[in-house]
């Protein structure tokens, strides 16, 4: 990740700092001694979303550890981190997390289940719809410090790791992957994993987990080839959105995926 505008790394920190303060434009510009405007559009540049579309999803990351690591009920959790509405709460959580929050809470014994499952796998060929009319995306994935676990790997619509990939898979190691069935369009890879010797809390608040995230969009067009992706996995960095996404279901959907394909 560049270091174009590493003032925003102290915005950032502020952030963090601050988080359950009002965070208002105004506030964070200020805070960097620019306009609104040319804020926002740094800030965009650098992290690839909005400044409060970031203080929303760290707030929804909070809300994750919440659900985990107290006994708080789900509205005053949803208070904590500023909704007022238990409703729009648990919309906007299951939108960007995959699951409703008290599905999130309860999905430790799930999870577990699912990493002695992959552990026991020996065939990951995942059953995707492959389609000769679109494309495929093929790469290698690579990683900064030894790794020994498996990866997953999506593509989004968003530079940030929340709600179901548009497409996704999981690959038992560093090497080579590919995502099938690709329709045109304008998308963005992203990648974490879990090693084999980590706790079921480590991959259900994924804040320590190798990950790497495109910058820059793959455009798919029509009869035409996406060139090969090379992706390194590396330790989080504070200009890292945090990954939103529900670890365990997207073990779940490939676990399902797999036992169909057995099943052919």
């Amino acid at each position: 990740m560049t270091d174009r505008y590493s003032e925003i790394d102290e915005v950032i920190a502020y952030i963090h700092q601050n988080i359950y303060e009002p965070l208002l434009l105004s506030r964070l510009a200020g805070y960097a001694g620019y306009s609104p405007f040319h804020f926002t559009r740094i800030f965009k540049e650098r992290i690839g979303v909005t400044p409060l579309y970031y203080v929303s999803s760290l707030r929804l990351q909070r809300a994750k550890e919440l659900l985990l690591q107290t006994n708080m009920n789900v509205r005053d959790i949803g208070l904590e981190i500023g909704q007022q509405s238990l409703g729009t709460f648990t919309t906007r959580f299951s939108e960007r997390v995959g699951v409703t929050p008290s599905d999130f809470r309860n999905s430790a014994l799930q999870a577990d289940n699912h990493f002695r499952d992959l552990q026991r796998l020996t065939d990951w060929r995942d059953s995707q719809h492959a389609n000769n009319h679109y494309a495929r995306i093929e790469g290698t994935v690579r990683a900064t410090i030894p790794f020994s676990g498996f990866i997953l790997i999506g593509l989004f619509a968003k530079p940030i790791p929340e709600g179901l990939p548009l497409y996704g898979t999981l690959v038992s190691s560093l090497g080579d992957f590919s995502l099938t069935g690709v329709k045109p369009g304008t998308y963005y890879l992203m990648a974490t994993s879990v090693s084999w010797g980590m706790q079921v809390m480590d991959f259900l608040l994924p804040q320590t987990t190798l990950r790497t995230r495109s910058k820059e969009p793959i455009i798919v067009r029509p009869n035409s080839s996406v060139p090969h992706q090379h992706v390194m996995l590396h330790l989080p960095r504070l200009d890292d959105p945090p990954i939103l996404i529900s670890i365990p279901l997207l073990m779940n959907n490939f676990l399902s995926r797999v036992i169909q394909h057995s099943n052919r």
